[in-house]
Parts: structure tokens; C-alpha cells; sequence
């Protein structure tokens, strides 16, 4: 009978694997048997835009017209987009935005050979625009643009090599330079306000379309989707002293 020994440096080795299995093997056992509350997670890896244009403004009008004449229920109806001073439209509405909008949805429609009048019609439809401003107050951790560790890692690393090679220490940043030219376009902060924009078609107490769209905002244009949330200055009373002889 032959015992073989095992190596002093395959125990080195074969340590910390065990340690790291029995750990895992006592995690899951943890996470599944003893949790009193839900865990938290994260929702899958998703992408949301920013409107910060003009121009975004008629993206969004490009797609909501596009989807209004593919909808069966209304690309035939003759549709109406009322002024600004229709009754529907509450105080809370207005804005740069539900104007802007109103006009390029308008122009789209008309454009894409869809009928759109100055008037309601019988058996017409109206369209309505919708806009809800967001604003978280308490948001948590949120982790960088994806890329964004491996992007400052690889600039880093690629910095450091040309120093120890090229004779002058300046063209060390080229690389890392072009890295992020490459990389940071994409990128925005993530903010804490958003706008939901919902364009309906309603007929009498009939919704025949209705889409709903989100996007991220800068805090500083909110009077452009909500001017009746914006912070006004207090006014200063004013006293008026008259004279009596």
C-alpha cells in the first residue's frame, strides 16, 4: 500500500479554495434559511434618456407620430390638438415644453399624410399631452455609467507605460486622452428629476391610443415641463405712508 503525500504548496494552494467554498457554501445557506425581510436588488442593466434640447423634443414627436398612424383605431380619424387655452388643460399645465411639443407633433402628422384639423370633428378624435414631473428626494446609491471602472483602469494603466519608455513624459496622456474621447460621450449624470410624457387620442370617454415615455431632466429646466413647481422669490410687501396734517 502506497501513501502519497500531498505537497507542502498544493496545501498553500488548496487552503484558501476551501476557505472560499466553505464561506460560499455558508452564505447561501444564510441567504436562504434565515432572511427576515426582503433582500434588496437591483433591476436589470437599462438605459434611459435625457432631454435636454429642443431637438429631443422632436425625437419624441417623430416617435409619437409614427406610432398614431400605425394604430389602426386612429390613423384614419381626423385629429385634433387642441390650443393652449382648451379645457381640458388644467393650471397644470404648459410650459416651453407641452407648447413646443403641441406644434412639432402637429407638424409630423400633417407631414406623414396624417389629417389633423384646426376644429373638433364628428367622429374625430382629440389628442391630448400629458406631463408629469418626477423628483426623487432620497435616492440611494447608483452606480457609474457601465464601462466606467474598466474606462478609468485601462486610461490609468496605459498612462504609465509610456513614461517608462517615451522620451517625453507629456505624450503619456494621448492614450488615455483618445480612451476617453471614445468613451465619455455616451455618458451623462443621472439626476433627480424625470418627466413622464403621455399623448392620448380620446374619443368622447374613449381612449383609442395612448403612450407613455420617460426620461431624465435637468433640475434647472423644470419650468420647461412644470412651471407651476418652480421655486418663486417671495415677494417684498410693500407699505404706503401718506401724510395727514
Amino acid at each position: 500500500m502506497r501513501i502519497r503525500f500531498i505537497s507542502s504548496s498544493k496545501v498553500r494552494f488548496l487552503r484558501p479554495v476551501s476557505l472560499g467554498l466553505a464561506s460560499l457554501m455558508l452564505s447561501g445557506c444564510f441567504y436562504a434559511n434565515t432572511s427576515q425581510a426582503p433582500v434588496a436588488t437591483t433591476y436589470p442593466y437599462t438605459e434611459q434618456q435625457r432631454m435636454q434640447a429642443a431637438q429631443h423634443w422632436e425625437v419624441l414627436a417623430k416617435h409619437e407620430a409614427a406610432g398614431i398612424l400605425r394604430s389602426e383605431r386612429v390613423r384614419f380619424r381626423d385629429l385634433h390638438i387642441p390650443a393652449e387655452e382648451h379645457a381640458y388643460l388644467s393650471a397644470y399645465s404648459g410650459g416651453e415644453f407641452e407648447r413646443g411639443f403641441r406644434t412639432l407633433l402637429t407638424s409630423e402628422l400633417v407631414s406623414r399624410g396624417g389629417s389633423v384639423t384646426t376644429q373638433p370633428r364628428s367622429g374625430g378624435a382629440t389628442v391630448q399631452i400629458d406631463v408629469e414631473v418626477v423628483e426623487h428626494r432620497d435616492r440611494g446609491y447608483i452606480r457609474p455609467p457601465f464601462g466606467t471602472y474598466t474606462a478609468l483602469a485601462s486610461g490609468i494603466a496605459v498612462a504609465t507605460i509610456p513614461l517608462r519608455n517615451w522620451s517625453e513624459p507629456a505624450l503619456a496622456l494621448i492614450p488615455a486622452a483618445m480612451l476617453a474621447d471614445t468613451t465619455t460621450g455616451s455618458w451623462t449624470h443621472t439626476g433627480n428629476e424625470e418627466i413622464i410624457v403621455t399623448t392620448q387620442i380620446i374619443e368622447d370617454d374613449r381612449i383609442l391610443y395612448s403612450s407613455s415615455n420617460i426620461y431624465y431632466i435637468n433640475g434647472g429646466d423644470r419650468r420647461h415641463y412644470a412651471p407651476h413647481r418652480v421655486p418663486q422669490a417671495p415677494t417684498t410687501p410693500t407699505v404706503s405712508i401718506t401724510d395727514t396734517w
